[in-house]
């Protein structure tokens, strides 16, 4: 009785004293600062506990846009937009925060993530500023920092992730409305798929003789299609405008930010086709789901807001006010209790991290950082 006394009053002891709280930390990048920010969490405070200068050109402003934390968790990777004229992306040693490596890629580098089967780096050039044309993934041997081959996909390509077991790395063409899948070992584009409902209709039976969705696209070269009406040389503009594509950790589902159309598509894998198109906010951009795949948090970038959504019910749970406008990026912790949100502000504002509660479906701390607050990743639990 005596020892279960005492050990009741540790217990105690260390919740008064904090000891038993669990941090949380993630990596925030400041497209208009030229800065990457930790993040840290305490379960009841958020705090910019480090800023990281990034970039080479003191009088320009880079545009670090995507970051990535490496499996392990000891590398971090970080791709600034703007270059001469390409993009780099940087390679940097997590704690200490050294750059340890960098190589140019393609036209706007933005969002990345390493394939745990294949150990590479998989990053979409956006092509933000170049011509209305097919863009393509780099692929990059972290080791060496080397880019091994650019395989071209979809006009200005932006939101990418990889599925659970590394082998298929899925990006979104954000103006050509497609949804790509590359296979991590061949390097190659094993299946697209049309996300803009009435061109899914009218691409069916097309110039192509079939199913363009359907088709072997693992040795077609992407860069002379033309990925609007086959027969026309005018560009197709999307009216769905996906912007961001994310996996079901269990499941094979796909769920994909339809920022044009104030749609989460819902696709499956196996059948590869869209089979839920449910209505959300205004401009949903960034799409997360929890490491336990019940709930999906999805940014609704022109309503300054973030929702939580019931993956099973396709219900979405509550809409959450940021705490500025221009709603961004989210990482979701790995016990999938919370969600860190990245906030751009306008103007002159500074850039903000939201923290919400995944259980109580509240907005619980946020705390300030450089401006424009992007892309945003989880790096670890303390």
């Amino acid at each position: 009785m005596r020892r279960v006394r005492s050990i009741a009053l540790l217990v105690l002891f260390l919740s008064a004293t904090g000891l038993s709280a669990q941090d949380y930390y993630a990596y925030v990048t400041a497209e208009s600062d030229d800065e990457v920010s930790v993040v840290k969490f305490d379960g009841e405070k958020a705090e910019t506990v480090k800023t990281i200068q990034v970039g080479v050109w003191p009088a320009e402003i880079e545009g670090p846009h995507g970051i990535t934390v490496d499996p392990s968790g000891e590398y971090w990777y970080l791709s600034l937009a703007h270059g001469n004229p390409y993009g780099t992306v940087y390679k940097y040693k997590t704690g200490s925060d050294e750059m340890v490596g960098q190589t140019q890629l393609g036209l706007f580098p933005a969002s990345m993530q390493i394939s745990k089967a294949t150990g590479l780096l998989y990053v979409v050039n956006f092509n933000l500023h170049g011509d209305m044309v097919p863009s393509s993934v780099s692929v990059v041997d972290p080791e060496t920092m080397t880019e091994l081959k650019q395989i071209t996909t979809g006009v200005m390509p932006h939101g990418s992730r990889i599925s659970p077991d590394g082998l298929k790395q899925y990006s979104v063409g954000m103006m050509s409305g497609e949804l790509f899948e590359i296979n991590t070992a061949t390097l190659n584009v094993d299946r697209v798929l049309q996300l803009d409902a009435m061109e899914m209709e009218k691409k069916k039976m097309g110039d192509m003789g079939g199913d363009h969705a359907n088709m072997d696209h693992s040795n077609m070269d992407h860069s002379k299609m033309n990925h609007g009406d086959m027969g026309e040389k005018k560009m197709y503009h999307s009216k769905t405008k996906p912007t961001w594509v994310i996996p079901h950790p269990t499941e094979p589902k796909l769920y994909v930010a339809g920022n044009g159309s104030g749609e989460l598509l819902e696709i499956d894998t196996k059948e590869w086709k869209v089979t839920h198109r449910l209505a959300t906010g205004k401009g949903p951009y960034n799409v997360e789901v929890t490491p336990d795949g019940s709930k999906i948090v999805v940014t609704y970038k022109s309503e300054g807001a973030t929702a939580i959504w019931d993956a099973k019910k396709r219900k979405e749970l509550a809409k959450i006010p940021n705490t500025r406008r221009v709603s961004h990026g989210v990482a979701i912790t790995s016990d999938s209790k919370y969600a860190f949100v990245s906030v751009e502000g306008i103007g002159g504002e500074p850039g903000t991290v939201d923290i919400l509660d995944l259980k109580s479906l509240k907005k619980v701390a946020s705390t300030e950082m450089g401006k424009q607050a992007g892309g945003i990743a989880f790096w670890k639990m303390d």
